[in-house]
């Protein structure tokens, strides 16, 4: 027996195009998807109208590039791989004025979007007169040069309600854009909401050509004040009872001390999946489901765990990790790791991977 990762395509579907909702959306496929898989989804937005995306690898940009041809796609991180850029027609970050001092004549035919660095300090032009010192330099500068196709930034605080970080940085935005369409300047695209921005909002900004959305459209709620109703969760992930062991009052179960009975007959399930399988750590210290029943975890291991169980759980039973009740979102705001976290962590070499 092995655990199982597993999507269901109707409720992934469903719950795009709720978060979607009319609304032009760049979708974010880094790191494979959130680990749902970069083909699944990006057969997936397509399938819902999406046909822009942003990933930070270069190499997960040209596979996009393969699966969608006429897409547009979009290196949040910035490289100097260019010839690959103009090869796949590939967007990139243009994410400081020393880098295009640097790169101003390799980065010619190059499609760039001018970053704008706000709170989260990642990465970005650090001001308003460093971003119009590079639009003043590109219009002036006869040589072949890059193409400013757009302009963007991300919030670092969109998902925080009790400071006014998000409010500030969100200002701070608005007002540069403001600032350069009154200037004259103009972009194709202009993009800066995440998840929790674009849903508080209930649409994308003023000017803005799209939300650029990630962890909502793989079924995570980015805040907890939202109703459950409104992210639906695709994915469940379960494990096996390899078999069941009575231990007494006193006796040690699992590496170095793991566990120590408190009472004589205890019962402790040992399922197929650990750490190694991606089961973080704060993951368990809270409960599983087996049978419709709820069972306190006692021990992690690379491989396995110990659940204490009572006298409805046996052998070959199924152990629910995820699944629409004990949802990634819910554990992330008991403290067990954000959404993205959680989901990066699964190890799909040692899980069975099914979509149904």
């Amino acid at each position: 027996m092995t655990a199982i990762w597993q999507v269901d395509q109707q409720i992934f579907q469903q719950n795009v195009r709720q978060v979607q909702n009319g609304q032009p959306i760049m979708a974010v496929v880094k790191n494979n998807a959130y680990n749902y898989g970069l083909t699944f989804a990006v057969e997936q937005f397509l399938e819902a109208g999406i046909s822009c995306f942003s990933t930070t690898s270069s190499n997960e940009a040209i596979k996009i590039r393969e699966l969608a041809p006429t897409a547009t796609i979009f290196l949040m991180n910035a490289t100097r791989e260019f010839d690959v850029l103009r090869t796949h027609d590939i967007h990139m970050t243009l994410p400081s004025l020393s880098f295009y001092k640097a790169h101003k004549q390799a980065l010619a035919g190059v499609k760039v979007h001018l970053e704008y660095e706000n709170l989260l300090h990642r990465s970005g032009f650090k001001t308003y007169e460093e971003i119009v010192e590079v639009l003043e330099d590109h219009a002036v500068n006869d040589a072949p040069k890059m193409q400013i196709t757009g302009l963007w930034t991300h919030f670092g605080y969109a998902d925080e309600f009790d400071v006014s970080d998000y409010e500030t940085e969100r200002s701070a935005w608005l007002n540069i854009v403001e600032n350069l369409l009154n200037q004259g300047y103009s972009f194709d695209m202009i993009h800066a909401q995440n998840s929790a921005s674009y849903i508080r909002e209930g649409q994308i900004f003023p000017h803005h050509t799209h939300a650029r959305v990630g962890i909502a459209l793989y079924g995570s709620r980015p805040y907890s004040s939202l109703s459950r109703s409104m992210i639906l969760q695709s994915l469940t992930v379960q494990a096996n009872v390899i078999q069941v062991r009575t231990v007494q009052a006193g006796q040690h179960c699992g590496y170095s001390f793991a566990y120590t009975a408190e009472r004589d007959h205890t019962r402790l399930a040992v399922v197929d999946i650990g750490y190694g399988d991606g089961v973080l750590r704060t993951r368990a210290q809270h409960d599983v489901l087996i049978n419709g029943r709820r069972y306190p975890i006692r021990a992690l291991m690379m491989s396995h765990m110990f659940v204490e169980v009572d006298e409805h759980v046996e052998a070959q039973d199924i152990v629910t990790l995820y699944n629409d009740e004990l949802r990634i979102d819910d554990y992330t705001f008991k403290g067990v790791g954000a959404n993205s976290e959680q989901l990066s962590a699964l190890n799909l070499d040692s899980l069975i991977k099914e979509y149904k």
